[in-house]
C-alpha cells in the first residue's frame, strides 16, 4: 500500500534516545508515534504564537529531503 509518508534518519545522544523511548513505551506508543506527536506539537505551538506556516511551491522544494 503507497504512503506519503517520509522516512528520515534522526540522530540522538544516546541519553535522550532511551529517555524518549521510555516516555514512548509508557505511552504505548512506538519511539517513531512519539517523534510525531512531539513535532505536530512543536508546529501546533509554533503556528499558534507565529501563525500558519505557508509555503510556496520553491520554498516547500528547498525544504524537501
Amino acid at each position: 500500500m503507497p504512503t506519503t509518508r517520509v522516512q528520515t534518519g534522526i540522530r540522538f545522544e544516546e541519553d535522550t534516545l532511551i529517555k524518549i523511548t521510555y516516555i514512548a513505551k509508557k505511552k504505548r506508543r512506538s519511539l517513531n508515534g512519539q517523534l510525531e506527536i512531539l513535532a505536530e506539537t512543536c508546529i501546533a505551538e509554533y503556528e499558534a504564537t507565529h501563525g500558519e506556516i505557508k509555503l510556496t511551491e520553491e520554498e516547500q522544494n528547498k525544504y524537501r529531503r
